[in-house]
């Protein structure tokens, strides 16, 4: 039962660590834009240009 003394407070601790990072992500913006985000990676990058790690051997790159 003594143990409750130290847990009691370290999850005050832990909660207001976790509210912290809340709400600095709020505040940096993190959670504006989130369908544009999920939507990104379903769709290649047409400014991108074929780099030589990119290419296997023999492989050409055809747009």
């Amino acid at each position: 039962m003594d143990v409750i003394w130290l847990l009691i407070p370290l999850s005050m601790v832990l909660v207001l660590l976790a509210l912290r990072a809340f709400v600095w992500a709020v505040r940096t913006r993190q959670f504006d834009d989130l369908d544009r985000e999920a939507a990104r990676i379903l769709f290649e990058d047409p400014k991108r240009e074929a780099r030589p790690e990119d290419m296997r051997s023999g492989e050409q790159r055809h747009d």
